[in-house]
């Protein structure tokens, strides 16, 4: 990279990496930022609830704590988890999953970017299926990588689809993989297990890698769980499943994820937790153990919770008629649009410092989010109907 294209910021003598200078907050912070700390401010637009992490979780990670877990681990993670989480994986899909393709990560965005490590050499490009949550386009840009959008088209009636002719043609001889969050954030919308079957079955030919986000795959409210590539491929076949405790377990703040992939890349994941972080710290794992083998009631309610919540929300606004939106299927948010709001940042912003309310912009989600705005409806119905007042407020304000 030539000296001209780093970035060089007033009073400092060196310069820093170039793709550092190409990134910036998220629309979605920048939103936020307009009125941080503000208590009375109803927050919608993060991908979180209002609930704290359940107390068996907690337990858990206090008792390593107090037994004085606390020195350097195993990089992909101790061995009870890596263990918990195969047994979770058999009895969720029915597969098996043995601990040698699994590998613990600092969350799904660290598994992300360890990914785009792994795969992504200056120049090449990855085809990410949009809208889409900010994170991939910003760690494929800090590998030196480009991102491209390939985005799902809109129905009549709100919901979205996939055109896989569309992802196919965007692969070229430089495309090293194919990223696809399903259920999908802003979105909701999950692929089929025939769609899945189908890019599977192209990128074993073209060669090229599938990045599966499957972060919200327990949180979908037409079935147990989503359908998973793990269902569809083989174990050395070119798939990495992403994955994190912070959705389904209330774990956000943890900053705990895995990675299913084939065996092969265990020793290579390993050196890059290893440069990364070195391992998350092993009584927080404790809790991640614990979230695997006693989170299933708490994961039950805290779907019905997402389902009641994604009802209360769409009722409310369906019934608005400036306002295009979709009974949201799988993930916690709603993704719509308002008839008259072009500049969702601007409405954004207007939103939180005249109205108390926080959404997030389209525009932080790439191709196919502009012109929307996503909510997020994890909280207690208290909070989702005093935010929607306001949301109404502001609409009939237009």
């Amino acid at each position: 990279m030539s000296d001209s294209s780093r970035l060089k910021l007033s009073g400092l003598g060196a310069s820093l990496s170039g793709p550092i200078g190409g990134l910036s907050d998220t629309p979605i912070t920048e939103v936020a930022m307009t009125v941080f700390g503000d208590p009375d401010v109803v927050p919608l637009w993060f991908g979180e609830g209002d609930l704290v992490t359940p107390d068996f979780v907690r337990d858990a990670a206090a008792k390593g704590l107090q037994a004085g877990e606390t020195f350097y681990t195993w990089q992909r993670g101790i061995p009870e988890l890596r263990a918990a989480l195969s047994a979770y994986t058999e009895r969720v899909y029915g597969i098996k999953c043995p601990v040698d393709r699994i590998s613990v990560t600092t969350g799904g965005m660290q598994a992300i970017l360890l990914c785009c490590q792994l795969l992504l050499d200056p120049g090449d490009n990855i085809v990410i299926v949009s809208p889409i949550w900010p994170n991939i386009t910003s760690a494929a840009k800090l590998v030196r990588g480009i991102p491209k959008y390939v985005a799902l088209d809109r129905k009549p009636d709100g919901n979205w689809m996939i055109d896989l002719q569309k992802v196919f043609d965007a692969v070229d001889e430089r495309t090293r993989a194919i990223f696809v969050n399903s259920p999908g954030n802003p979105t909701g919308w999950t692929m089929t297990s025939d769609e899945q079957k189908a890019l599977l079955d192209f990128a074993r030919k073209r060669g090229v890698w599938i990045m599966a986000d499957e972060v919200y795959a327990r949180l979908i409210y037409t079935r147990p769980v989503a359908p998973s590539f793990l269902e569809l491929a083989g174990p050395e076949d070119p798939l990495l499943v992403l994955n994190s405790f912070s959705k389904p377990w209330a774990m956000t703040g943890w900053r705990l994820g895995w990675l299913t992939h084939p065996a092969a890349l265990g020793e290579q994941f390993a050196k890059l937790v290893q440069i990364n972080t070195s391992g998350v710290p092993h009584f927080l794992q404790r809790g991640g153990v614990a979230a695997l083998e006693k989170g299933d009631g708490f994961l039950a309610e805290m779907v019905e919770r997402c389902r009641a919540g994604g009802e209360q929300v769409f009722q409310r606004l369906s019934a608005q008629p400036r306002i295009r939106i979709a009974r949201p299927e799988a993930a916690f948010y709603n993704f719509f649009s308002i008839d008259g709001v072009t500049d969702t940042m601007a409405f954004c912003k207007k939103l939180a410092k005249e109205y108390k309310v926080g959404l997030a912009p389209g525009e932080a989600f790439g191709p196919g989010g502009q012109g929307n705005v996503r909510l997020c409806f994890a909280s207690g119905a208290e909070r989702l109907s005093k935010g929607l007042d306001r949301i109404e407020a502001a609409i009939k304000a237009l």
